[in-house]
């Protein structure tokens, strides 16, 4: 079963707290060759307004680069409601009691959560308790990133689809989704204290406190962290590895939990021959 960890979880990888006007360091490495340089910046999809994290290290590193790569490209909101409608609809039987009241509670209408599959019910439920505590991805790390590649004529690049990030969850057996649905409607009502644990970690540089977050749902559920972390890890390691071969600098940001604990993208690399060095500032 999945312990209570996922809704934090489906809200950083889809995709913190933070006091107005508060300062943050987060993590950022660096792999280099003679030739290439290629920043690692882990990010969180959502946070509240008046963090400042876009400064120092991590803006002269982006300021450096000359393209930006991204989980997904900016999303079209109607592009999404698509392909989550063409995915995540089912026709089967209600879900308990407790699944619809806790989307009721979150301002869903009566019975709305029972036409979808588990995983996307998972999914709605947990970002629907970020945005209910203040959480919204127009001030997480990517929107930022993309509108200042934007102003600077950077190019932005992606290393996945949307319709690829989706496919993850709608391929998870069936037990993992019903598990996921089940812990998520138990952690509805303290997603928002655990996000907020993460994002402060995240904004002290604290890498590791990150990992054992990420490592804690691997144990959790293996299958669910297979399909979400070490398989997108690999695929990011062997992309950047690749990309070495070609001149230029780039500044790569995926969710923060990639580049910590075990198996972490840094670790990938170091067994390619790459070593990822944290940047101090």
């Amino acid at each position: 079963m999945l312990k209570p960890a996922f809704p934090a979880l489906a809200a950083l990888l889809l995709s913190g707290c933070s006091i107005l006007g508060s300062d943050a360091d987060p993590a950022l490495w660096v792999v280099r060759d003679a030739d290439t340089t290629v920043y690692l910046f882990g990010t969180v999809h959502v946070l509240k307004p008046g963090m400042r994290w876009f400064d120092e290290g991590v803006r002269e590193a982006f300021d450096a680069s000359d393209e930006v790569v991204l989980e997904i490209a900016r999303p079209d909101p109607q592009a999404i409601a698509a392909l989550t409608a063409q995915l995540g609809t089912r026709g089967g039987p209600p879900f308990a009691p407790e699944v619809d009241a806790a989307a009721r509670k979150l301002g869903m209408a009566k019975g709305e959560i029972d036409r979808m599959e588990p995983w996307l019910a998972a999914l709605t439920l947990s970002q629907l308790a970020v945005a209910k505590a203040g959480y919204g991805t127009e001030d997480g790390v990517e929107a930022a990133l993309s509108s200042a590649a934007e102003r600077a004529g950077k190019p932005v690049k992606a290393l996945e689809s949307v319709r690829a990030q989706l496919m993850m969850f709608d391929g998870l057996s069936g037990a993992a989704q019903s598990a996921m649905l089940d812990a998520t409607v138990k952690e509805v009502p303290e997603a928002g204290k655990r996000l907020e644990r993460f994002v402060t970690a995240w904004g002290a540089g604290d890498a590791e406190t990150v990992g054992a977050e990420m490592n804690r749902v691997a144990e959790a559920s293996p299958e669910v962290a297979d399909a979400l972390v070490a398989r997108r890890n690999a695929r990011w390691a062997n992309w950047v590895a690749a990309r070495m071969s070609r001149p230029g600098t780039v500044f790569v940001a995926v969710g923060a939990g990639h580049l910590a604990g075990k198996g972490s993208v840094q670790a990938l690399l170091s067994e390619k021959g790459l070593k990822a060095e944290r940047v101090a500032y």
